[in-house]
């Protein structure tokens, strides 16, 4: 196969990455916490764990999981937002032989219901301001065990003020009971008194579950095995070179990881990577809060910046932008969702660093391509296929198209998940006879290996980077007295890149869309919630009966 993209590689970036460096990301991780024991490793809210405590903290949550007898291979769900409790939780669930099963904390109790189910999680660590979520549904789960994590747990004397303010000021945490939870701490100092067994894991094991909608709308577990994030780790490492050795003057690499770790591309380039390199992340548990934000990066001198355009635009209109040090800055990775050239321009003129651009996806671990890191310049592509990554454009027909023809991006590569979990159908429509995954996004390639996206084959809405999946908001809102027929679709948006857009039959004329829109609120998290909602008298549909989204969302309709 023809590799046009390897000319355009930055120097000293190699065309392949070896994958079998390691059997299991648990060797990957305890390769680093010996490496790097007196360093600091995460950092939040003032707060801090180095890599020895990192170490010694998960070898005792391991150790408690696996005193609960679960068989190895068990799911285990972590339902947190960036606090140091979940690289801990991280580290422990893969070091005790389990699968990571990563959960959005602001999930609806049907939508945890239903990841829960489909997973089969035995256990969960959960932070206490969502527990009231769990409590609605866990009855209806296999869970037997869990962990019940507060803000404060790891911050000492410290932690009592921050759990008073959260929980008694702040009312961020709601009633709750879940019976037989244990707390974090308690956990700890329990599995600090038995000793952790050794467990074998293979390149193949499935590490994580992290949930998509796939290319259809029913949330499915993309399989992702040892192999396919140790694989994704060092292909992010190697990209990123050029620009930390750039910088022989900076002993320790800081990566902001303000993006959710329950999200792949956190995950990796944030969480994994960070861990892989010795570096120290700076935890943010709610980016939304810009002015928050600010405050706790102020004197952080930032290297790394991993984010999605929602999140750089948020920061440049922030008045307290400017009092953020970038003069240590050598990357800016932009993924998630498309980066916008206006923002891409405002960001490199505050900080003479551009933004490059990538793609991912679940599916592939995530990173498929990025932009080189020795850029200057905004390119409105998502940039070259990482080292041991193929791209082929191909037609509906499973054929090549010629450079600088429109195709559907197609991948290869030791970062390609082994399918979707318990959804073997569903693996067959995206994986070819040769071994690429559908990604279901058009794209082009130019003779440089550049590649463009151009359109999207599937109905898939993507708000601020996150997906959100037209068939799961209907059969939502379908359920809903009073509608008749509905349909979503994805509309530009300034600020999320896209927002959701319902087009609803009444059958109930009374029905308001102050009604749908309460209704959303119940039962789909926030970024899934319709932006807005128009009634119609009719549909339009295919000859047998398809209602057509492109037509409403392309305002033919």
């Amino acid at each position: 196969m023809e590799k046009p993209w390897l000319k355009s590689y930055p120097a000293g970036v190699p065309a392949d990455i070896d994958a079998s460096a390691y059997r299991s990301v648990s060797e990957l991780l305890e390769d680093s916490f010996r490496a790097n024991r007196d360093r600091r490793a995460f950092v939040c809210m003032g707060q801090s764990v180095t890599y020895a405590e990192l170490d010694a903290k998960s070898r005792k949550l391991a150790a408690w999981f696996q005193k609960r007898g679960m068989k190895p291979g068990a799911r285990v769900a972590l339902m947190m937002p960036n606090v140091l409790q979940y690289p801990i939780a991280i580290a422990a669930v893969l070091r005790a032989g389990y699968v990571v099963v990563n959960v959005n904390p602001l999930y609806t109790p049907r939508e945890l219901e239903h990841q829960l189910k489909d997973c089969g999680a035995e256990a969960i660590v959960i932070l206490e301001n969502f527990a009231v979520t769990l409590q609605a549904v866990a009855k209806n789960t296999a869970i037997k065990h869990v962990v019940v994590a507060a803000m404060g747990d790891l911050m000492g004397l410290k932690g009592l003020l921050v759990n008073f303010v959260v929980r008694s000021v702040k009312k961020m945490v709601p009633e709750w009971n879940v019976p037989g939870s244990i707390r974090f701490n308690d956990a700890l100092n329990e599995g600090g008194r038995v000793t952790l067994r050794a467990v074998t894991q293979n390149p193949d094991d499935v590490a994580f579950l992290q949930y998509t909608g796939g290319t259809t709308g029913v949330a499915k577990g993309a399989t992702l095995t040892h192999r396919n994030v140790i694989a994704n780790t060092l292909q992010s490492e190697v990209w990123l070179d050029p620009a930390r050795k750039r910088r022989p003057d900076i002993d320790q690499f800081v990566c902001v990881v303000a993006l959710p770790l329950y999200h792949i591309f956190a995950l990796t380039v944030c969480g994994m990577l960070t861990i892989r390199t010795g570096g120290l992340g700076v935890l943010i548990p709610n980016p939304r809060d810009i002015a928050g934000t600010i405050k706790e990066l102020k004197g952080v001198p930032i290297n790394t910046f991993p984010a999605v355009n929602t999140l750089y635009n948020a920061l440049l209109n922030h008045p307290d932008f400017g009092k953020l040090d970038f003069s240590k800055l050598i990357a800016a990775n932009g993924g998630g969702m498309a980066v916008q050239e206006a923002v891409a321009k405002r960001w490199f003129a505050a900080t003479g660093v551009p933004i490059v651009e990538g793609y991912g996806l679940s599916e592939t671990s995530p990173c498929v391509t990025c932009n080189p890191v020795t850029a200057t310049e905004y390119t409105g592509t998502i940039g070259l296929p990482l080292p041991s990554t193929e791209i082929s454009i191909r037609d509906d027909d499973n054929n090549e198209v010629p450079l600088g023809q429109p195709g559907e991006i197609c991948i290869r590569g030791p970062q390609v998940m082994a399918g979707y979990w318990n959804h073997p159908e569903e693996t067959a429509k995206v994986m070819t006879r040769d071994g690429f995954f559908r990604s279901g996004d058009v794209g082009v390639m130019d003779e440089r290996g550049y590649v463009k996206i151009v359109d999207r084959k599937k109905d898939m809405i993507l708000v601020s980077g996150f997906n959100v999946y037209p068939n799961e908001i209907e059969d939502v809102v379908a359920m809903l007295p009073g509608v008749f027929e509905v349909a979503a679709v994805g509309v530009k948006d300034q600020a999320s890149g896209e927002a959701v857009k319902l087009f609803i039959v009444r059958k109930d004329l009374s029905l308001t869309e102050a009604d749908v829109v309460a209704y959303c609120k119940e039962r789909l998290t926030g970024y899934k919630r319709p932006r807005m909602i128009e009634f119609r008298n009719e549909l339009p549909k295919s000859n047998v009966g398809k209602i057509l989204r492109r037509e409403l969302r392309d305002g033919r309709a």
